[in-house]
């Protein structure tokens, strides 16, 4: 990559940082605009985290157990022989990508690994709906104070 490309990589990091930060630290002013006051909760944001991180880690244990008997987990279509560890990356990397984004492809459940991977896709939708209701819970009871 040429020079002008790290730069303006470099740019966009410090502008996202930037913005990440002043919504997390509730701040009012973002590169000289006014912005209305933030609602933002780091408990809940911090919760979140964990609760994202434990389903990530639970599944993806789930998924490295059935896996050593070649029961979850196939990639590109077809079951390869791997390692432990590469066994136990793959079920972690499978686990945050459902999770997270419902899946790439390039790693596919099969048998009940499909009933398992779609339970974790659930609650990959449900968890983000549950700490925005908690957010305006929060927000509505500030109001009544």
């Amino acid at each position: 990559m040429d020079t002008l490309s790290w730069i303006a990589i470099i740019v966009i990091c410090l502008i996202v940082i930037a913005s990440l930060v002043g919504f997390i630290r509730g701040g009012r002013f973002h590169f000289q605009v006014e912005m209305r006051e933030s609602r933002f909760s780091a408990e809940i944001f911090y919760t979140l985290l964990v609760i994202y991180s434990i389903v990530i880690i639970g599944f993806g244990l789930i998924y490295f157990i059935l896996s050593l008997h070649h029961i979850t987990l196939v990639e590109n279509g077809e079951l390869k022989e791997v390692s432990i560890f590469g066994t136990f990356v793959h079920s972690f990397y499978f686990s945050g990508v459902t999770l997270l984004t419902i899946g790439y492809g390039d790693i596919t459940p099969i048998g009940i690994g499909r009933l398992i991977a779609l339970v974790e896709a659930l609650i990959g939708y449900v968890l983000p709906t549950a700490f925005v209701l908690k957010l305006v819970q929060n927000s509505q009871e500030g109001r009544k104070d």
